[in-house]
């Protein structure tokens, strides 16, 4: 699995930076891709990634502001006009089915593919049989959530070696015993799957938050993750700037990443005060709190390992 941050400008674009939107690479097996936000220019940034519009699975939205959702019409527009045909299913608060349907009825845009909308609240918005998606309310100016994204854990290794061993035939009992049962040999032996098969590998865990003053669901949101992507609008000189309009500081998205116990930090969503050659000080006041912190950068593909 890789994330892709696609913007990381707040407010607004500015050369160089583009606003808010994040892809989500799923496992090969899936061959999907899912994002988390959408900004204007979303789809210019996605045509310089690996990413096809037609894979597009899932696209969650945490808020309403535009420089999250105003790319979200011309995105699903150009997926239709390439042939994309696939459902999608779109996530997010109440009001997006009528900034969506509303939109593309005044501008006469017909879809190619399924639109399934979702207009969601706290607790878990979407599960099978790989990945569950938890939502939860953060504090900002509008509704804004935060979204879990845990994949299930994986059955662990059978020690093929021991089997062999023990004389245990391959073919249908090393299935067996995989999917966890017990199974009894021609001569009476039982052989338990728990001998045989090292312990569930677990799961990824990303966390991709909304614009959120530092709040105690974001922590809880947050708890162990191996990679959490939080908004660090304004350095903490600005601690009173960002608290009156609902944003964080860098120092505070690492209070927030330590408080939770994740692996690692990525912040984002800079005020356009800031010119590139600034954020490497906002990267700074964030190590001071949480040592694996990073500034995020648009177009790099951050590996999440097992």
């Amino acid at each position: 699995m890789e994330l892709w941050v696609l913007g990381t400008s707040a407010g607004r674009p500015i050369l160089g930076r583009n606003v808010t939107s994040v892809a989500l690479q799923m496992p090969q097996n899936r061959g999907t891709f899912w994002m988390i936000d959408c900004g204007e220019g979303t789809q210019h940034q996605l045509l310089r990634t690996p990413f096809r519009l037609s894979r597009l699975e899932k696209l969650f939205i945490t808020h309403l502001h535009g420089d999250h959702v105003f790319g979200l019409a011309g995105l699903l527009s150009s997926r239709s006009s390439l042939g994309g045909t696939e459902p999608i299913a779109l996530y997010g608060p109440p009001g997006l089915r009528e900034l969506i349907e509303t939109t593309l009825r005044i501008t006469e845009t017909h879809l190619g593919f399924a639109l399934r909308i979702y207009e969601v609240g706290e607790g878990v918005v979407f599960e099978d049989d790989a990945f569950s998606v938890e939502a939860a309310k953060l504090d900002h100016r509008i509704i804004s959530f935060g979204y879990r994204i845990t994949e299930r854990p994986r059955t662990g290794a059978l020690n093929v070696k021991l089997l062999g061993e023990i004389g245990v035939p391959s073919g249908p009992l090393y299935g067996k015993l995989k999917a966890g049962e017990d199974i009894t040999l021609e001569d009476g032996r039982i052989i338990r799957s728990l001998d045989v098969v090292s312990s569930p590998i677990p799961g990824r865990v990303i966390v991709v938050l909304g614009d959120t003053k530092p709040c105690n669901s974001a922590v809880e949101l947050a708890k162990g993750a191996d990679l959490l992507l939080h908004e660090a609008t304004f350095s903490h000189h600005l601690a009173d700037k960002a608290g009156e309009y609902g944003h964080s500081t860098a120092v505070q998205a690492a209070e927030t990443a330590s408080a939770a116990g994740v692996k690692r930090l990525l912040i984002t969503h800079f005020s356009t005060r800031y010119k590139d050659e600034d954020l490497e000080a906002l990267e700074e006041e964030a190590k001071t709190v949480f040592l694996a912190s990073d500034i995020a950068l648009e177009l790099k593909p951050y590996k999440i390992s097992r």
